[in-house]
Parts: structure tokens; C-alpha cells; sequence
């Protein structure tokens, strides 16, 4: 990989999220070479990739070069790779680029969408967890009302035109949502020639309630909000096959639809050799002491999704979402300095400030430490939240003044069709 050699101990991150990014950070200006892989050369910010989908931002108001986040930091390099496999017995990682070896690794691969086993759906339904996907759900539901202006046929019509989110969490909520404002002021004015009232947004959620991890309060509010916006929800339903065109559920309800969207869970991202059943748990994540070492690997560690801590509190571990993914990674920075200074190191504590979600235009849910909010106050913290974590001040200022303008205009002007996803509609003509 061409990585200088140094005197000083290497650290190899593996993933350019928000735990590597945040690791890589607390490591910078001190004396270690910091090694950071990713498939990919930019940072996502993930709780934004729903907007993408639905025409609220462009793809490069959340993502941001590696390299310029670090690129004033001394003994700092990115390489641009893909992990085939990790040899732990040699410190060794294998990459598509070439083999590099570490001192100290640490495994911030994330997670990726879980479909619990299920082929068909995998292959038939849209998943939302990266941009390029994300722009390929926004291409292929602008193409279906394209294609839905092209027939006659009142049945093909309505299954281009019927949305089905599977998966209650903040990302259905929030997709749902904003599906339902397309729906209610846009779609009139781009196809006044297609009767847009016949749309229909399902959210089908497995269990009892939508929004799980938060409070009753929030899941009964967002509840509210989503049916005032017209969103059809389902509860204690499950859908068990998608063929492309009819998804099945354990019941009775069927849905004919050209898209299917499953935002029902996720996860680990593991990587050949530190997938051995011993230190992987239920979720496929590794499993990690107070300190974030693999069990049984030395001089491994992981943060982020992949990473199971399983404390008294979180018997499962924390919730997979960027909050924890931040903590731990700077907990650990200071930590791997800890041992290469030869001090007793520090357990993880998480700080949990809070959960949230937005379901569309002065709508939003907000659970804090003591405190909960709903409606326009909850939406305004759910957007300075959002706007804060974002990384460079650009991508704040056009990711601002992209929601005041759309906020003003009932707008959403990123609805292009950049790259079409291409699917074949023949199954609905009969």
C-alpha cells in the first residue's frame, strides 16, 4: 500500500463512519501512524440518506472527503480498499490493494441491511443504507410515476403508485413521512395529468408499536402525525416474501407494488477472520470487552455497529446508531494512547443523550435525558441536532439553506432522474 515505514506504532481503521472518523480524529497531532481504510473516499451521514431518496438534498450535502478531514493532521493516510480478509496470527490485513500490518487494528466496518435470511426480498426490495442506493430508490420512484403516465391500465397504475416501507424505526418514520409530503405538494404539480390521490404509503411494522426504541409517547405522537399525513400504518405484520410485485405478509394483507423498501433492520458487517463463532453474537457483531478488545484477539478492537458491549444496561449491547459509534470512538483514541504510554486503561461508559425522529414539516419526536418533545419544538432540535453533526461547514450551509427553500416553496428540487435504476414493469401488465 505504500504506507511510509515509521518508528511509531501503526493503527489500522477499517471503515470511514462515524466511530473510524471519530478514532482517527482523537488520534491525529499524536505520536502514531494512523492507517484508515474505506471502500469508499467519502464519509456518509447516514440519517440524512432518506432525504436523498425522496429529493430533499443532493448526495454531496452529506457525504464529505476522508482525506479533507484529516489532511492537516501529521502521519494521517487513507487508502481507498476493500478487506478481503484479517490474519490475526501475523497482524496482517488483506485488502484488494495489497497487504498492510498493524499494531493495533480497530474494526469500524458498521453495519449493512439485514433481511434475515430472505433471498427473494433481498433481491426484489430497495434497501437505503448507502448513497448510491439511495439514489437508486430516488430514480425508481420518479420512473414509476413516469411509468404510470404511460398506461391505462387502472391496476398497473396503482401498483406503480403504492409505496411499501417495511420496518417501523426512525428510518420508515421518517421515509414514510416524507413520501406523504411528496405525495400532498408535489406530485400535483410535476403530473397534473396523473390522479396523484390514488398514491398510497404503507408502513408495515413487525411488532406493536412503530419507533420501538423510544417512548410510548413519541410512537403514539408519530403515530398521529403519520396518519394526519395520509400514511397507512401496519402493526404485528409481517412481510414474509416480495416477488417484485406482490409482498405477502403472515396474514392476510397483500400488497401489489413496484416498490418495496425495507428499512427493518440491520446488521454487523463482519470480515473473514474475525467471523469465528466465538466472538461473534446474535446480530452478527464481535464481541467486546469494557474497552472495546475483541474477546479472544489481541491487539484487535471494534467500534460502531459492529461492536457488542454487553453490560447490565445494555445486555444486547448499544443501540446501533451514530451516538454510540462517536462515544466509543473517542473513548478508545484515548485509550490506545493509554497503552501505548503503559497506563491502566479506561471502560466505556455511555452517555445516552437522547433519541429522535422527524416525520416531515413541524412534526417530529424527541426524547431527552428527563425531557420529550413533540411537534415544531421537537422539529427544530431534531434539525440543529442534524445540522451540527454534519462534517464541514459547507455541507451545513447547503444542507440549511436546502430546508429553509423547500420549507418555504413546499419544494424538493434534487428530484432528477441522474442515473436510472432500471427494472422490468412486465409482471404489471397482467
Amino acid at each position: 500500500m505504500n504506507i511510509p515505514i515509521s518508528s511509531d506504532p501503526r493503527v489500522v481503521i477499517i471503515g470511514g463512519g462515524f466511530a473510524g472518523i471519530s478514532l482517527a480524529r482523537e488520534l491525529s497531532g499524536t505520536e502514531v501512524q494512523v492507517v484508515l481504510l474505506d471502500k469508499h473516499n467519502y464519509h456518509n451521514f447516514q440519517p440524512l440518506l432518506y432525504q436523498v431518496s425522496t429529493g430533499g438534498l443532493e448526495p454531496d450535502s452529506i457525504a464529505y472527503p476522508i482525506r479533507k478531514v484529516l489532511q492537516e493532521y501529521p502521519n494521517f493516510f487513507f487508502r481507498l480498499a476493500e478487506v478481503a480478509q484479517i490474519d490475526t496470527d501475523n497482524n496482517i490485513i488483506h485488502t484488494n490493494i495489497g497487504d498492510l500490518s498493524y499494531d493495533y487494528l480497530v474494526v469500524a466496518t458498521g453495519s449493512k441491511t439485514n433481511f434475515f435470511g430472505n433471498e427473494r426480498i433481498a433481491t426484489n426490495s430497495m434497501a437505503m443504507k448507502t448513497i448510491p442506493q439511495a439514489l437508486n430508490l430516488r430514480s425508481l420512484i420518479l420512473e414509476n410515476f413516469e411509468q404510470a403516465l404511460l398506461t391505462d391500465n387502472l391496476p398497473k397504475r396503482d401498483a406503480l403508485m403504492n409505496f411499501v416501507i417495511v420496518g417501523g424505526g426512525p428510518t420508515g418514520v421518517e421515509l414514510a413521512g416524507a413520501l406523504a409530503e411528496i405525495k400532498k405538494g408535489i406530485l400535483p404539480k410535476d403530473y397534473p395529468d396523473l390522479d396523484t390521490r390514488r398514491v398510497q404509503i404503507h408502513l408495515v411494522q413487525g411488532g406493536d408499536r412503530i419507533l420501538p426504541g423510544m417512548s410510548t409517547v413519541a410512537s403514539e405522537k408519530a403515530e398521529m402525525f403519520l396518519e394526519k399525513l395520509g400514511v397507512e400504518i401496519w402493526k404485528n405484520t409481517r412481510v414474509t416474501d416480495y416477488d417484485g410485485k406482490l409482498a405477502k405478509t403472515k396474514g392476510e394483507i397483500h400488497f401489489e407494488t413496484a416498490t418495496l423498501i425495507w428499512a427493518a433492520g440491520v446488521t454487523g458487517a463482519l470480515v473473514a477472520g474475525l467471523d469465528n463463532e466465538k466472538i461473534t453474537v446474535r446480530g452478527s457483531r464481535l464481541k467486546v470487552d469494557a474497552y472495546n478488545r475483541v474477546e479472544g484477539v489481541a491487539n484487535v478492537f471494534a467500534i460502531g455497529d459492529i461492536a457488542c458491549m454487553q453490560t447490565e444496561d445494555y445486555p444486547h449491547g448499544h443501540a446501533m446508531m451514530a451516538q454510540p459509534a462517536m462515544q466509543q470512538g473517542r473513548h478508545l483514541g484515548k485509550n490506545l494512547l493509554r497503552i501505548i504510554s503503559q497506563k491502566p486503561l479506561l471502560p466505556f461508559t455511555y452517555k445516552d443523550k437522547g433519541t429522535m425522529a422527524t416525520i416531515g414539516r413541524n412534526k417530529a419526536v424527541v426524547d431527552m435525558k428527563g425531557m420529550r418533545f413533540q411537534g415544531v419544538f421537537a422539529w427544530f432540535i431534531w434539525m440543529f441536532v442534524h445540522l451540527y453533526f454534519l462534517i464541514g461547514f459547507r455541507n451545513r450551509v447547503v444542507v440549511f439553506v436546502n430546508w429553509v427553500y423547500n420549507y418555504i416553496r413546499f419544494d424538493r428540487e434534487a428530484r432528477l432522474i441522474i442515473r436510472p435504476y432500471k427494472r422490468d414493469y412486465s409482471a404489471f401488465e397482467d
